[in-house]
């Protein structure tokens, strides 16, 4: 267990962006209404009792044939059209830098149930240490015709033990499931700050913060979602979705860090008095 790491985990739309990244580029492709694209899918998800991850995938495939070319490339070339909440462009290399202030490293994460390869292709994703995300299966060709991870709101959880173990390979679910003592384990929840945007993220805010961790609810124009979650003990902190340098989320963040690094500090301090202990012992 590496205490001075600190793992800042984040939910990708309305988190760090402004809307659904398939608003942005695809939907638009397709001519198409973002209000059109997403009635019809969760008209067809409920009509065929689909999961809405794995229905938004279909629906994309479906919905671009003959329309608009769907590859690898082209959806990592969406990336390019994401827009972002104030501050977040600059906002990971303040972090990273209060962070090493207090002598703890920063790591960041994505746990979406958005398209990985969109993540991948946009200004911002250089900065993530692993994006897990929905993903297909590609052909030779690069056109997606299977969906080989799909994350929803309850799925996303397996994720955040990953990151808590330290096995970041998707098709390992072996090594997930073995027994790992606390103190084998890369990041301890303790270490972890899961800020998302919503009713989708609850599950994974809530077991962070039931486990030590900590949890910030984002919102824009609308407050009152992340009010509730937080009157009802699901979250710790509901920010508005602004990252600049002086905002409240950047003022609660590193208040947070503080904290963390101070435990790690006070842990390691135990950890060198037993072993100073032990020595007199030995010595006696």
């Amino acid at each position: 267990m590496k205490r001075n790491i600190v793992a800042l985990i984040y939910d990708f739309d309305k988190t760090l962006t402004d809307k659904d990244m398939q608003d942005y580029g695809f939907i638009p492709s397709l001519g198409m209404t973002p209000e059109d694209f997403w009635r019809d899918c969760n008209n067809m998800a409920h009509e065929k009792k689909m999961d809405g991850i794995l229905a938004m995938m279909y629906f994309m495939i479906e919905r671009a044939r003959g329309k608009s070319v769907l590859t690898a490339d082209t959806l990592k070339e969406l990336g390019k059209d994401v827009n972002y909440y104030p501050g977040v462009t600059e906002w990971f290399d303040a972090v990273n830098e209060y962070g090493k202030s207090k002598g703890v490293v920063i790591e960041h994460y994505i746990i979406s149930s958005g398209l990985k390869k969109i993540i991948e292709g946009t200004e911002i994703a250089k900065n993530f240490c692993e994006i897990f995300a929905s993903e297909f299966v590609y052909d030779e060709y690069g056109v997606p015709y299977w969906p080989a991870v799909a994350l929803n709101y309850t799925s996303k959880i397996q994720f955040l033990y990953r990151i808590n173990k330290g096995i970041f390979d998707v098709s390992d679910d072996k090594n997930l499931n073995d027994s790992m003592e606390e103190r084998n384990r890369r990041i301890p929840f303790c270490n972890m700050i899961y800020i998302g945007d919503g009713l989708t993220d609850v599950p994974s805010m809530k077991l962070t913060k039931l486990n030590g961790g900590h949890s910030i609810a984002v919102w824009q124009e609308n407050e009152g979602v992340s009010n509730e979650m937080l009157l009802e003990g699901r979250v710790d902190f509901a920010v508005k979705a602004d990252y600049s340098k002086g905002s409240e989320m950047e003022k609660t963040v590193f208040a947070v860090i503080d904290q963390i690094a101070a435990s790690a500090k006070t842990a390691q301090m135990h950890v060198d008095a037993c072993d100073r202990a032990k020595r007199t012992q030995e010595e006696a």
